[in-house]
């Protein structure tokens, strides 16, 4: 008898005892950290203010104003607290910025800058006046400032954030592919590079990798790399050897933090390579992209308007204020002599990548959009949501909250979650009150901890299945802090690829190669033992813990 079986026939016989005792496309955006509407068609107005640079006194602060486009600007003025400032002779207006120091201010504020004297804005708040011939056209109120930081919209946003939309494009096809499963598809990808290999992640250590994007500047392709300043543990001593073989080759390298960072951690893990799109939820490793540990998932759209839209998000990031050449940052710097050993686990090929039909692609870019499109998807659901984590902040996230919403309508929810050493506690903690709440409610809604057996080593996948029609794919994690402060990157993948990923996590889910009992046969099964609980089976999946031992991994 199967195990699938006996679980069946056990959860049908058990409802019979209880029963007998008691009787739920967008164009490609302009990713401003500012308002880009048509100036002319707008108000006249206080766009942002940019009260404390990071820089000595202050200097390059501004203030960005929307004037009417012949503006005499002799009839305007600018009112800082008690102070006037006027904006001085000439006609012209639209987007602009005033400044006292217009040389610096011209670095950053992504306007013509006017020259205005006196400029001083206070860093503890301050009340801003737009007049015209004295009449108040406008006024903007700002509380203490956050430093390098611009205010926009009633909000502090660190200076050069971008606001890219969620764009969508029909796509006829996509290759979709999970690791460790197929190693062997990103390098195939870089292989076919002709033109251009735009690679960015969070940390880099393959040295598969790195004699593709060698190989590829050697061809006489446009090879440039971005990945995060400071990740989490620092920068191991074989990572940096690679990236310095990289720029001796002609790779151009950047990493993105410092002082002017815009964002907790640059975590996202793709690639533009020509006019495809590659985008993971692994990290350039051996054992994420390498295939030597992670369960991860990953797709290629080869659709020139997507690769163009993700292109676009890495020229903004690699111009951006907080984009510092490698051989700037590792100047003066040492990093660990000790290696950790790379992942070197062998894993059979359970689910082959495939290529499938699909009828749109979505970008998803985090902190800009990616929270709220995620949450309306979660809210769309009509069927079921299936969710593949490392981890999760808690019950009380945005996304497990919309999952539970999705549950106590009807949808049915199953989380699946690492269990590796480094989140296996707090996972724990979470499918404990995931069981309550389905328990108390009686919801569709289960939770288990991944046990990977011989197919993989720790779940790092970053992955959801909605309906069996729209899966998201790339490296937002189920957390606030990636969704608000890290830069992420993901793509709704829309059509029968859906399909793949669900039959992946379905394979995980059972802790099989996804042969024998599917989960409708499954309650198939236990309908015939006790026919009066076949609903409950169907609609309450039990939780599981099915962790094996605990095993130290490298970090993800």
């Amino acid at each position: 008898m199967s195990r699938r079986l006996a679980l069946a026939l056990t959860a049908g016989l058990l409802c019979v005892v209880l029963a007998t005792a008691s009787g739920a496309a967008a164009p490609i955006g302009e990713g401003r950290s500012l308002p880009t509407a048509d100036s002319s068609a707008a108000e006249p107005g206080i766009v942002a203010v940019y009260p404390d640079p990071v820089a000595d006194g202050d200097r390059g602060e501004f203030v960005v104003l929307r004037l009417p486009e012949r503006a005499n600007r002799s009839t305007w003025s600018l009112t800082e607290g008690d102070a006037a400032v006027s904006l001085g002779n000439g006609t012209g207006g639209g987007r602009v910025a005033v400044a006292a120091d217009p040389g610096l201010a011209r670095e950053h504020a992504d306007a013509p800058v006017l020259t205005v004297p006196r400029l001083g804005l206070a860093n503890a708040g301050e009340r801003l006046t737009l007049r015209r011939n004295g009449t108040v056209v406008d006024e903007l109120r700002y509380g203490d400032s956050e430093e390098g930081s611009l205010y926009v919209d009633g909000e502090w946003r660190p200076l050069g954030a971008t606001a890219h939309p969620v764009t969508r494009h029909a796509v006829d096809e996509v290759r979709t592919f999970v690791l460790p499963d197929s190693p062997g598809v990103p390098a195939e990808v870089m292989a076919g590079a002709e033109r251009r290999l735009l690679l960015a992640g969070y940390t880099f250590e393959s040295e598969r990798v790195t004699e593709q994007l060698v190989a590829a500047a050697n061809r006489g392709v446009r090879v440039s790399v971005l990945l995060e300043a400071a990740p989490v543990g620092g920068r191991s001593r074989r990572a940096a050897a690679l990236l310095d073989r990289l720029v001796a080759a002609g790779v151009e390298v950047q990493v993105l933090g410092g002082p002017r960072s815009r964002y907790a951690y640059h975590h996202p893990k793709y690639a533009v390579v020509d006019d495809r799109a590659l985008v993971l939820t692994e990290n350039w490793k051996p054992s994420g992209t390498g295939g030597r540990a992670n369960r991860g998932w990953g797709v290629v759209v080869p659709d020139a308007a997507v690769a163009a839209d993700l292109a676009d998000v890495f020229e903004r990031d690699a111009t951006a204020v907080d984009a510092i050449p490698w051989e700037t940052y590792r100047a003066g710097r040492s990093f660990p002599t000790a290696d950790d050993p790379p992942a070197n686990g062998s894993f059979p090929t359970a689910v082959p990548a495939e290529t499938r039909a699909a009828s749109a692609v979505e970008l998803l870019v985090a902190p800009d959009n990616a929270e709220s499109r995620l949450q309306e998807l979660l809210a769309g659901a009509d069927d079921r949501i299936l969710v593949q984590q490392m981890s999760v902040d808690g019950p009380d996230g945005p996304f497990v909250t919309a999952a539970v919403a999705a549950a106590r309508r009807g949808v049915e929810v199953r989380i699946l979650l690492s269990g590796a050493w480094y989140v296996r506690e707090e996972n724990r903690r979470l499918v404990a009150h995931l069981r309550r709440v389905a328990d108390r409610e009686d919801l569709p809604l289960a939770a288990r901890i991944a046990e990977p057996g011989d197919d993989y080593r720790k779940i790092h996948a970053k992955g959801v299945v909605i309906d069996g029609e729209t899966a998201v794919v790339g490296s937002l994690n189920w957390n606030t802090e990636s969704a608000r402060d890290n830069r992420e990157v993901a793509l709704v993948v829309n059509g029968s690829a859906a399909g793949y990923y669900e039959r992946a996590f379905e394979a995980d889910w059972e802790g099989d190669d996804g042969g024998g009992t599917t989960p409708t046969r499954l309650l198939a099964l236990a309908g015939i033992v006790a026919v009066a609980c076949a609903v409950l089976v169907a609609r309450r999946v039990a939780f599981e813990d099915r962790s094996g031992e605990q095993r130290l991994e490298n970090w993800p």
